[in-house]
């Protein structure tokens, strides 16, 4: 969907670290620890809560009394009256609560909305699913995260066969794919220059707080990240016989959440930390392709988001993606004739993990800040998600 009247304030937007899996976050309630991160950066940009028409939530993976969703989250960050919607699609959970805000503001449903996006994959729900028909009546079980990561019912493959099925058919080797880390770690070093100078821009500090009582430790940047060296690479396997995908060549689980307010241009201007800057998100777009190759999805995605932007693929000046394979970037770059080098500067899933429900609307943050470092522009974001889709975004930072 193209838009006209939709926009982001400059500094609208925050983000927790991201911790591996099983790391600090892992004992922390997914919408109580997003609660918390969004009241201290609400009030660190002198937001009140009660501006908010709607709070739209996204979050992929269950947690304790997450029935309550989105209206429990706003009650907790001082929006008593403010209720909206939970969003659960895989990893482009972040470009749909984005993309579905924006409709909103589009055809003056509501006015300013506050997306949040949290998961944790970190001690994922064990659910028993009653089956009367089975013998004794016994239940069917189900690994909420890693059941899911290992197997999609419609065609019956893990994810990992998804990446293995494109560098086949696409012939990406193994030493392709370590280049690409080796390149996506490099520009990830680029954030950390000048003590996270990048990562201050948008990141708020998480305190560990599992009790509610007392606080054990304060994360103020990405743990959990392993060192990406081509000498480490070189001796890894692929992890099936006969593949490509190394466990360097691919991302991790991961915690943390991620706040966004989609609003209009004039409450844009209103709450923005400089009223010169403008974001403007222009289109939302969605994609699916073969079963089997979730990886090729983000190629109609990004088709999809451009056509409806009127915006060429030569006049984007930062593009982001969410990769969970480093082969995505191949695929990507060979299908848009835009080098691997021009994607991804500061960072991406790649190397600072995947938490599901926050990863894009993190890359679409430093997506808008880079933007702004270099003056303006068209920024691009895509990544792909389960049942072999992935969905896209286009914005444009104006700065006058």
């Amino acid at each position: 969907m193209a838009y006209q009247k939709t926009f982001i304030p400059y500094g609208g937007y925050w983000c927790s670290p991201f911790a591996r899996w099983q790391g600090s976050f892992a004992s922390l309630h997914t919408i109580k620890f997003a609660a918390d991160v969004t009241r201290k950066a609400l009030a660190a940009r002198n937001i009140q809560p009660v501006i908010f028409s709607n709070v739209y939530l996204g979050m992929t993976v269950p947690a304790t009394s997450s029935f309550y969703g989105a209206p429990w989250l706003a009650g907790m960050i001082g929006a008593e009256g403010v209720t909206g919607p939970v969003f659960s699609q895989a990893c482009a959970t972040s470009a749909r609560v984005i993309g579905s805000a924006s409709q909103a503001v589009e055809t003056d449903s509501s006015d300013s909305i506050l997306c949040i996006t949290a998961d944790r994959t970190s001690n994922g729900p064990h659910l028993l699913y009653p089956n009367p028909n089975n013998p004794g009546a016994r239940g069917e079980a189900e690994d909420w995260v890693w059941d899911n990561f290992n197997r999609d019912p419609f065609v019956g493959n893990t994810m990992l066969q998804t990446a293995e099925n494109v560098a086949k058919e696409a012939v990406i080797s193994t030493t392709e794919q370590h280049e690409v880390v080796l390149m996506r770690y490099a520009q990830y070093q680029k954030a950390l220059e000048n003590d996270a100078a990048f990562h201050k821009l948008y990141m708020t500090p998480a305190e560990v707080n599992p009790s509610g009582r007392k606080v054990i430790a304060t994360v103020t940047d990405d743990e959990g990240i392993f060192p990406s060296t081509a000498e480490g690479l070189g001796k890894l396997k692929p992890v099936t016989p006969d593949g490509t995908v190394t466990f360097g060549g691919q991302t991790f689980p991961a915690d943390g959440n991620a706040g966004m307010i989609v609003t209009t241009q004039e409450k844009a201007r209103e709450l923005s930390k400089d009223s010169k800057i403008e974001i403007q998100l222009l289109s939302f777009s969605e994609g699916r392709t073969a079963k089997g190759f979730m990886p090729k999805a983000n190629v109609p995605a990004v088709h999809g988001a451009l056509a409806q932007s009127g915006v060429d693929i030569k006049n984007i000046k930062v593009i982001k993606t969410h990769n969970p394979f480093a082969l995505n970037d191949i695929f990507l770059s060979r299908e848009l004739g835009v080098g691997l080098d021009k994607m991804n500067n500061y960072g991406s899933s790649l190397i600072w993990g995947h938490p599901q429900g926050p990863t894009g609307m993190r890359l679409i943050i430093e997506m808008i800040e880079e933007l702004v470092m270099l003056g303006g522009g068209y920024g691009l974001f895509t990544g792909c998600a389960a049942g072999d889709t992935a969905a896209a975004i286009v914005l444009e930072v104006r700065a006058k």
